[in-house]
């Protein structure tokens, strides 16, 4: 069982870069062999200009620099898919409001078992973390050499290290997104300066001005910038989504733990007057 956390933690290490390895592998066969596709150009030459209302040929101008564009695109859709699903089980079953309430009320009516039971079934960070609560819970009750004082502050300790557990699963490639809405803009702003020198230097030869090098670079640096706006945008609008997520997962965390401890030193304080 330990070698075989021992692989997992290893795997789980290598698992950024070799997503990004294969992110350019497959960008650069997608660049070359889809958008770069002599039928996407006229007289099937891609040094050429697209056919009229071919997309991918259009995008191919944008250059090499294209092939880092379109593998930051899928990096996003990766993560994007393995914090969707990640979150989606960190939630649990039941809306958490919900399960924290419930957990609230059971407490009133001091029906651990049935909290237990609640936690097993909602599952996810919170479920996890009320099922430690409880245990510690029950534990602290049963420890009589202990003054309360000490009870509530073991309590408190074993409620936060679950907690804090919980939170770097929940935070955990949040940095590659924010990352990668930064990055591709600035790749896009990469490929709008290389572009406009692309242009310009077509502008500056002797004699006639070269048309297709000044289209070319007109086309590389809309290209480019088009692909760096719209990937950041997207980065972005999930890395808020997931950050809310997160926020709404820790609250109810933050929830059931003041539920629990309150409920604990309410009770220690009927037990000193009976």
């Amino acid at each position: 069982m330990q070698k075989l956390s021992s692989f997992l933690s290893g795997v789980n290490s290598y698992l950024g870069a070799a997503v990004m390895l294969i992110a350019l592998v497959v960008s650069y066969f997608i660049y070359h062999n889809l958008i770069g596709n002599p039928a996407n150009f006229i007289e099937g030459d891609p040094a050429n200009e697209p056919i009229e209302g071919n997309y991918l040929g259009v995008v191919h101008k944008g250059g090499p620099i294209v092939i880092l564009q379109i593998s930051f695109i899928i990096i996003l859709i990766a993560y994007i898919l393995e914090r969707g699903i990640t979150l989606s089980l960190a939630s649990g079953r039941r809306n958490n409001k919900q399960f924290a309430q419930s957990v609230e009320s059971k407490l009133h009516q001091n029906d651990f078992k049935e909290i237990e039971k609640l936690a097993n079934i909602q599952k996810g960070s919170v479920g996890n973390v009320v099922r430690k609560g409880i245990e510690s819970f029950k534990n602290a009750n049963e420890k009589n050499e202990w003054s309360q004082s000490e009870k509530a502050y073991r309590l408190k300790t074993e409620l936060e290290e679950a907690t804090h557990l919980e939170v770097p699963v929940l935070e955990k490639n949040m940095i590659i997104l924010s990352t990668l809405a930064s990055i591709a803009t600035l790749v896009g702003l990469l490929g709008t300066v290389t572009g406009m020198i692309r242009a310009f230097s077509a502008l500056a030869r002797s004699g006639t001005p070269d048309a297709v090098g000044l289209a070319g670079g007109i086309s590389q640096a809309l290209v480019t910038t088009a692909l760096g706006i719209s990937t950041a945008a997207v980065a972005i609008v999930f890395y808020n989504l997931f950050t809310n997520s997160i926020d709404k997962i820790t609250y109810s965390i933050d929830e059931t733990n003041y539920a629990i401890l309150n409920h604990f030193k309410e009770k220690a304080k009927s037990n000193e007057k009976v």
